[in-house]
């Protein structure tokens, strides 16, 4: 896949439909992914959620219509999908810094423009990772289905809730799945747990997650936990994936943490991908 035209892609579609009510499954249906794997790809690409794209870059557009013409605040609001004139005027102030009556006024906006994503080649810094196939296998896991908009926010609150809890402590928590849904959705299944076989049976509020055979790229992610991973996610998304000759399953993801002390600047965890030769 060709992660920055499907970026762009989605772009263009938002830019279409910035005065319709569209979702996060919209969007990723457009461009045939899961909506998690797009609203992660396009955060790390551009550093800013779709929603905040969206948002801005309505305001941006209702700015410019106010100035541009003798139209009604509500008329404005309501275009760019606002539920009413007193939301409309909440998020507009706050995004520009006066309100839509003192933009008619003659008072001067802020402006985002449109989104082009695009390849800068920068630094010689080096990415450590191996190429390695994999048989099928199966996971123990704690599960829950997260919504991909908001996973960023809760999934840490599943971690802390999984050590908090005294008969999942029993359970070797090193692997965090990512098991994704089928595109066009709103959600997918994380996981937290091992590998089925360092448990015997499976416990109350486990169940297992079968891995289809694939080959994996694993990087290896060095410094303190999150912060390493979330670098090696957004420098996988920005430097590896769109000149590597392999490409992305948007299938499983693994992050592997390893024995050690994940606050220590030496610490070492891995992410894992299922992959395919261009």
């Amino acid at each position: 896949m060709d992660w920055i035209r499907t970026i762009n892609n989605a772009i263009a579609y938002m830019e279409n439909h910035l005065t319709d009510e569209i979702t996060l499954a919209d969007i990723s249906k457009h461009v045939h992914l899961s909506a998690f794997h797009f609203q992660r790809a396009f955060s790390l690409l551009t550093e800013m959620s779709p929603a905040e794209y969206l948002r801005k870059r309505r305001l941006s557009q209702a700015g410019a219509d106010l100035i541009g013409g003798d139209v009604k605040v509500i008329d404005v609001a309501m275009r760019y999908c606002y539920e009413s004139p007193e939301s409309f005027a909440k998020a507009f102030t706050r995004f520009h810094g006066v309100s839509p009556m003192q933009v008619k006024k003659g008072s001067s906006i802020q402006f985002m423009n449109r989104f082009t994503v695009r390849i800068t080649i920068e630094g010689g810094c080096i990415m450590e990772y191996k190429i390695e196939k994999w048989e099928a296998m199966d996971l123990l896991m704690h599960a829950e289905d997260f919504p991909a908009e908001t996973s960023e926010a809760e999934i840490p609150k599943f971690w802390d809730a999984y050590y908090a809890n005294a008969e999942y402590r029993k359970i070797p928590g090193y692997l965090g799945l990512c098991a994704q849904q089928k595109a066009g959705g709103d959600t997918f299944r994380y996981g937290i747990g091992c590998k089925a076989s360092d448990v015997e049976g499976v416990p109350e509020g486990f169940e297992i997650i079968h891995i289809p055979e694939y080959t994996w790229a694993v990087f290896k992610c060095v410094g303190p936990t999150p912060t390493a991973i979330q670098t090696m996610w957004e420098r996988i998304y920005k430097e590896w994936l769109p000149v590597s000759d392999y490409e992305l399953i948007p299938d499983y993801d693994i992050e592997n943490y390893l024995p050690g002390d994940a606050s220590s600047s030496d610490y070492v965890s891995e992410i894992c991908i299922p992959v395919r030769k261009k």
